[in-house]
Parts: structure tokens; sequence; C-alpha cells
């Protein structure tokens, strides 16, 4: 009963039907997206995660604006170590002492090579598929899972290869769950992959942030696919339009969707602006 009361408040949400944000109690979970795979959680204590954090980035007209309003996060999520999710990270980190939750091989080559504060890129907040990171004082759990895709991390021009490709560990996704709030699912960059379906399991995912756009990724078809692998309660389509090479959209998305046989999950699709942002209540 109440996954079905979270999943029915997410739909709700969706739909346009809830509370302006400005309206809301201050013990609520947030959600905004600033375009490609970049995501920006504020918990029900106030607390900011940034996901992926390519702020300043062609589909967000108001990036550098964003950026710079960005004078509070703890913790930066990043998936793998291509430039478009590296983005921003390194300053932001700069700026606001962030530290970095990585696998354990990225976060090491960020450091080394691109310029991400080795005080902020703590063991603690590293992992790798099958483990846990209990963070924020409890508040955020999160936990690595794989992806279908690679990495490797642009060396910055002080560093000792600059700009030169190097290893950036094996590329993922992560499940996010708040206290109190929503389990987020971010795939990263991936291809449809079997056990999906576990992670969907495992987990009793709120939200999918899936990547639609094909080419470097799954497009429209196989992403619909792997939401249904995963059933959560709501998919929000991510990494797309970027880059001309990413031509899935979330119209393609939403036929596939709805195209997927009868007997089985059809997931609530939200097509997302940007600097739109989606609101959960306290549970």
């Amino acid at each position: 009963m109440n996954r079905l009361l979270q999943m029915a408040g997410v739909l709700m949400l969706a739909v346009g039907l809830a509370m302006p944000v400005n309206a809301l109690a201050a013990a609520t979970t947030e959600l905004t997206w600033y375009g490609q795979s970049a995501f920006k959680i504020t918990t029900p204590s106030g607390k900011v995660l940034l996901i992926d954090p390519w702020v300043v980035n062609p589909l967000n007209k108001n990036g550098a604006a964003d950026l710079a309003a960005l004078t509070r996060v703890d913790l930066i999520l990043i998936t793998h170590g291509h430039g478009d999710h590296v983005g921003n990270g390194v300053e932001i980190a700069k700026k606001t002492g962030a530290r970095l939750v990585a696998s354990y091989d990225l976060g090491r080559a960020l450091v080394q090579y691109g310029g991400f504060p080795e005080k902020l890129a703590e063991r603690s907040h590293m992992g790798f598929p099958g483990g846990e990171l209990n963070l924020l004082d409890g508040e955020v759990r999160i936990l690595p899972v794989p992806a279908v895709h690679s990495s490797v991390v642009e060396g910055a021009a002080d560093s000792p290869l600059p700009g030169r490709m190097v290893y950036g560990g094996t590329p993922g996704g992560f499940v996010i769950a708040i206290k109190g709030g929503p389990t987020i699912y971010h795939t990263g960059d991936t291809d449809l992959f079997s056990d999906m379906a576990l992670i969907g399991s495992l987990n009793k995912i709120d939200i999918m942030l899936a990547c639609i756009g094909g080419h470097f990724t799954m497009g429209p078809q196989r992403a619909a696919l792997a939401a249904r692998l995963v059933n959560p309660g709501l998919v929000v389509p991510m990494h797309f339009g970027a880059n001309p090479l990413l031509k899935g959209t979330p119209e393609q998305f939403a036929r596939e969707l709805a195209a997927l046989p009868k007997d089985g999950p059809h997931p609530a699709m939200k097509h997302m602006t940007v600097g739109e942002k989606l609101v959960w209540p306290v549970h």
C-alpha cells in the first residue's frame, strides 16, 4: 500500500496537480533538471546533491546563472568520466566543498588528472556495484549500479597529461534513496541490460532517470524496454538534444512506452523541461 501511495504522489506531480513549489513546506524532496544528465536533488533537511553536473550546457539558457546560484552543494555524484557528465563538477567542488561520489577508479583519475580537490575525494564516498554508501548523517543511501558504456577522463591543462584521455574506471549509475523521500535511479549512460530488472526488484524505484538519446546510449525503443524491466513509479527521459548525434526525443520515448505489450508494466513518463522542479512530500 505504501508503494502505491508513493507512486500515486509521483504521478500527481507529473501531471501538474502538486502545489506550487513556493507553497510547500520545507520538508520535501526536490528534483531539478539542468539538461542532458544533470540533476539537483534537495533533501527534506536541505542537503543538496548534484548528479553529472554539466550545468552550463547547450540546452540550459540559464546555465551561467544556475551555476552561480549553487552556493551550497554537499555531494557531487559522477557516473563516468566523459566531459558531459563531469561537467562543471570541479568548479562546483572548489566553490562549495562538495564531496565526490563515484567509483574509486574514477575518483582517483579525477584527482590526478581532472583537477578535482583531493581532500574532497574521500574513500568513504566511493564505491562499486554491490556496495552501499550511507551519507549525510544517514539521510541519503547510495547504491552504485552497473552501466554498459565506457569511461575516460580528459587531462586538465595543469595535469601530468594535459588533453590526454586516461582510464576513468568502469561506468555506472546510482540508486539514491532519500530518507522520508523517493528512491531515484539515475542510469548514467548505458544500453539496455537484463540486470536492470534486478535493480528494480531490489530497490522499488520511485523515479527512473533514463538516457534516451541513442548513438552513444540506448535510444527510445530500448529505453522503453529498460523502463519496463525497472518498473518505476515514474520515468523521466534525459541525455538527449544537447549533442546533434543524440536524436532520440521524449515524444518518441512516449510512443515506445505506449507500444509496449499489454501484459506487463507501463511506467508513466514525465517530460521535464530544463529548470523544471518536481517535489515529493515527506512520507
